[in-house]
């Protein structure tokens, strides 16, 4: 069975209108989503929106490509903090990565887990369908060596979504002292609950209100 509390309800295409991510906070708060994924422009709306309930505000920074400099990441994240974000989704620095610049990927984590200080989660996206298994290995090292509180798959806005493999690989990678954040491409119960048995203890989709449906 898959809880509720498993789906960050998400909104992030470049056309979300106010209204819509309204509707996607009362869908929220009505389903009791783990929290409400949106681009920053709308941090300080939603955050407003979900106050005094258990649904966070979700915002993702440097996103969707990752490659703004760690300058730009850290400012984002100051300033969606300050705006009411309790949680962030960071795209880690892929081109860096494939460089095998891995203390550069790090240090972008790093500053990026001190901006959001000790209360504001941290998932780091290390969009898999770029990367190689080792690759993905060494991404999950090093967002559990920075700090980050999860990793995960995707933004949805790349060349793939979520893979069960990938899951099980990152779940065997960070083991039990990180959460695993499985997203894009999840429009059904049945996948869903194929990435939760392979190790995703959150799932990031825009499809939240038919899942939960079926």
């Amino acid at each position: 069975m898959l809880e509720h509390i498993l789906f960050d309800h998400t909104i992030l295409k470049a056309d979300a209108t106010r209204e819509q991510v309204e509707k996607v906070c009362k869908e929220a708060l009505e389903q009791g989503f783990a929290s409400v994924c949106v681009n920053s422009y709308y941090t300080a709306c939603v955050a407003e929106l979900l106050k005094d309930s258990e649904v966070k505000t979700c915002t993702v920074v440097g996103f969707p490509l990752g490659q703004m400099s760690t300058r730009a990441k850290r400012e984002e994240t100051l300033a969606a903090v300050e705006d009411g974000a309790e949680e962030i989704d960071m795209v880690l620095n892929i081109g860096a990565l494939k460089d095998r610049m891995f203390d550069v990927v790090e240090q972008d984590i790093r500053a990026v887990k001190e901006a959001c200080g000790p209360e504001v989660l941290l998932k780091v996206i290390i969009e898999t369908c770029l990367l190689t298994d080792e690759e993905k290995i060494e991404a999950c090292t090093l967002a559990k060596a920075a700090g980050a509180d999860f990793v995960k798959t995707s933004t949805g806005f790349s060349t793939g979504g979520a893979k069960v493999e990938d899951v099980a690989l990152m779940r065997k990678t960070v083991g039990d002292s990180m959460g695993v954040k499985a997203s894009g491409g999840i429009h059904d119960r049945e996948f869903a609950e194929r990435l939760v048995e392979a190790g995703a203890n959150r799932l990031g989709t825009s499809a939240t209100m038919t899942i939960v449906k079926e």
